[in-house]
């Protein structure tokens, strides 16, 4: 992470091929190592490849890229990010002792198999300001994001009971009565 903050903030051809192979690996950006980060942003380097666009790296101003693209992309990188939102505090939720379900595994499993914790971490914001919203609608315009968004739902279609404990027949009135349970034992440790 250092060394992607340093490559907004000093510029990424400062920082190097290595340092943000090691970043983006960390994030674990679609899945990559950090050799083979290496090997392709080295290779765009020596112009052996094809040529990096740095520029999208730095881009801040989340105001012109918005005016860049067309309503039907705006609509649907916000229902990206407002989706994404739900689905980001499930995610959160697991380590405040709710219980799990194999529904909401899954849920996570597509979240960690993509590498995309961490950039969830940093995107999506419970209560934004308007700053941060309009830098998260930004992330949410096509990309990894809104992919993501795709898996999530198709996920939460096929086992939409994410709130059933197997074997409890209350359904979300057992599951939230199972974790009301876990947090009063938590307390009283």
């Amino acid at each position: 992470m250092v060394h992607l903050v340093a490559a907004l903030g000093l510029g990424p051809q400062e920082v190097g091929a290595e340092a943000l192979a090691e970043g983006f690996a960390a994030l674990g950006m679609f899945g990559l190592t950090a050799e083979t980060w290496e090997q392709m942003l080295g290779a765009a380097e020596r112009g052996e490849g094809p040529p990096v666009p740095w520029e999208l790296l730095g881009e801040v101003d989340a105001l012109e890229q918005v005016r860049r693209v067309g309503d039907e992309e705006l609509v649907r990188a916000r229902t990206v990010l407002i989706g994404l939102r739900s689905f980001y505090a499930i995610y959160m939720l697991h380590g405040l002792f709710m219980p799990d379900t194999p529904g909401l595994a899954a849920l996570r499993a597509r979240i960690d198999e993509r590498g995309l914790g961490p950039v969830l971490d940093q995107v999506i914001s419970l209560g934004p300001a308007p700053r941060q919203f309009a830098e998260g609608l930004v992330a949410c315009l096509g990309g990894m994001l809104d992919e993501l968004y795709e898996a999530l739902v198709e996920q939460l279609a096929a086992d939409p009971y994410l709130f059933r404990i197997p074997g409890d027949e209350n359904g979300a009135a057992g599951f939230m009565a199972s974790w009301t349970q876990t947090l009063h034992e938590q307390a009283d440790c």
